[in-house]
């Protein structure tokens, strides 16, 4: 299933790409489920993340590490991480993160995901949860980095 937000913000690609600190990251946490972060290496080709979801008997690890990051020809800045250990009932997940810069001025924050169960029907379930978990990020995106007028 992929999952597509784009938010658009005051600052540059560059200064949004640095940006990405462990600060941002915990401040984009969702309220739901409990979240705890135990390692943040950054958001460069070969850093990992991990974290543990829920509480008490439903906690559950997330592992993903970075496989890429860079810059493309049209000032684009990206890193893409992939779960490698996921809480069920996710098997699959690839998060492209890309900053790309905005006509008149900013960037365009774009969230694009993928993310599989090996159901169908489960993973159409969980978009809508999966799309608010990344809809909550917006708001923040444009207090960190400023809100782009008229957008």
């Amino acid at each position: 299933m992929q999952l597509y937000l784009r938010t658009h913000v005051a600052a540059s690609p560059a200064q949004v790409s640095a940006g990405f600190t462990q600060e941002l990251f915990l401040a984009l946490a969702p309220p739901f489920p409990p979240f705890r972060l135990l390692r943040f290496d950054g958001c460069h080709r070969g850093d990992q993340v991990h974290i543990e979801l829920g509480a008490g008997p439903l906690r559950r690890r997330w592992t993903s590490l970075i496989t890429e990051d860079g810059t493309m020809p049209d000032g684009t800045h990206y890193f893409v991480d992939k779960g490698q250990v996921l809480p069920a009932p996710l098997r699959y997940w690839q998060h492209r993160h890309l900053m790309q810069p905005a006509p008149g001025g900013g960037c365009y924050i774009v969230e694009d995901i993928e993310f599989r169960t090996g159901l169908g029907l489960l993973d159409r379930l969980l978009y809508p949860v999966m799309w608010a978990q990344f809809a909550w990020r917006r708001p923040i995106y444009r207090r960190w980095f400023g809100s782009a007028s008229g957008r």
